[in-house]
This record gives C-alpha cells, structure tokens and sequence, in this order.
C-alpha cells in the first residue's frame, strides 16, 4: 500500500517542490492550499504534466471546520495518512498588533490543530514534519524568556499556547520589548513551532506508534517569501524536509534540522 502524505501550502514553493520529491519516491501526496484555485493547478500540473500521484483537498489552516472536513476526507479516502508536512505559513511586511495576532495564527496555531487534528490518523511509524525557519532560535529572547524555552522539555502544551497568546498581547499593549520579545512575529511563531515539535515528540514517545515529529529549516530559499536573490533553490530547500518525511527508524525525534543535521536553536 503506498504511503499517503498531507502537505500544507503545498501550491507553491517549498511545499510544491516537496509535494513533487515525495510523490517521485511513490508516495501518493495530498496537495492542500487555502487558494483552491491555485492549488488546484499546481495539483493538476504535477498529475497531468509529471504524470506524479497527487490529489488536492482545500485546507485553511486557520479554520476549524476545514480542518475537519480534510480530517473526515482522508479517513474516508484513505483510512488515514503516514506523512504529515506542516508547511503553510506567512511572512508579512511590518509590525503590529494585527500582524502579531494573524502571524501566530497561522504559523503557530495552524500546525498546531492541524496536527491535532489528524494525529489518531496517523499510521504507524509516521512522520510529522515543521517547516520552521533559522529566525526561531531562543537567542532572539530576553534571558527570563529565554530560560523558560531553554527548559523546553518541561513546558506544557498550556505554557507553549500561553507564551505565544502573550507575545500577541504584549504586542497589542506596546510593551513586548519590555517584556523581552523580539519585534518580528515570524521569528516568535517559529520559535513557538520548535517548542510544539519537542512537546509532541515527547507526548509521541509515549504513544507506542512510533511516530516521529521534527522540524527542518530550509535555509534561505528563492520563493515568493524568500524572493529571488536568496542562495537556494527550491530542490535544495525541499531535500532535508523530504528526507524527515522519509527517515528511516532511529532518526532523534524532537529536533531541528539544518541540512540532515541536527541543529540548536
């Protein structure tokens, strides 16, 4: 039976080329998007011009009857999934409290819930992918702020869920700087993403599937997002998060990764 993974974001970008390097290795990939009309392209050009086994299912991550409604639609179509790439994500122009709220929105609590969601889904063995960023690292906070995520392995999904709810709100009060917070949104949601991956990894050691959970970061890569001076292709962005979603059993779980390899962040 082939291998079923889901991919966010997946009409563009990182999560195209990685829906692509998947399904060339013979896993049927289910392409998601929040723009149906773009994901569907993207869907129909890897089928119909690669000749490559995908399909496409609507996904807002923000939403919860859509995530609902792709978890009902892989239980039925496939009886479940053995890859999971959070992958959707946003960079916007800017700071403020809107950016702030919708930032953490979408690249914190999106993999959040979406992995939730599909979590009793996944087969044995499977794999759970972040696309994180090497702007989430700790360094970024004040030293109190940077204690509490140094201790990773002893935050609860609560603390994780309530650290990120007070960037927003520090963020609306204008005193996140005070309170020791960066001013960029996307480095605090990724931040927050690499403490979901520890906290999952943990909650999955103890789950008996064997069910791996990772981050990778990309490197600066020639998307919309990273535009078209930056260093990497989309091939080289794509290589480590596809080789996560592939490794083989005894690969660490709970890390980030640069380059298959294991960095601190």
């Amino acid at each position: 039976m082939k291998q079923i993974a889901v991919i966010s974001g997946a009409n563009r970008g990182i999560g195209l080329e990685v829906s692509r390097q998947l399904a060339r290795r013979g896993v049927h990939v289910v392409m998601t998007s929040r723009d149906e009309a773009k994901g569907r392209a993207a869907t129909e050009a890897l089928r119909v011009t690669d000749g490559l086994s995908v399909s496409y299912h609507p996904l807002d991550v923000t939403r919860e009857e859509s995530i609902r409604a792709l978890a009902e639609h892989l239980k039925a179509e496939h009886g479940g999934l053995d890859i999971l790439v959070n992958n959707a994500g946003i960079a916007l122009d800017g700071f403020n409290a809107e950016v702030a709220r919708t930032t953490i929105e979408v690249n914190f609590f999106g993999p959040l819930h979406l992995t939730e969601a599909l979590l009793p889904l996944i087969r044995k063995s499977g794999r759970i992918v972040m696309i994180s960023s090497g702007v989430g690292d700790r360094s970024r906070l004040s030293s109190p702020l940077k204690a509490r995520f140094s201790h990773i392995e002893a935050l609860t999904r609560e603390e994780i869920v309530g650290l990120m709810r007070q960037f927003v709100t520090d963020v609306e009060e204008g005193k996140h700087a005070a309170a020791g917070w960066p001013s960029s949104a996307y480095a605090v949601s990724k931040i927050g993403l690499n403490a979901l991956t520890v906290l999952f990894a943990k909650e999955l050691a103890k789950d008996g599937r064997g069910i791996l959970c990772n981050a990778v970061c990309p490197g600066w890569v020639r998307t919309d997002m990273g535009g078209p001076g930056a260093s990497r292709s989309l091939e080289q962005g794509a290589e480590t998060p596809v080789w996560l979603a592939l490794e083989p059993p005894g690969t660490p779980s709970g890390a980030v990764f640069r380059d298959k390899t294991r960095v601190s962040f």
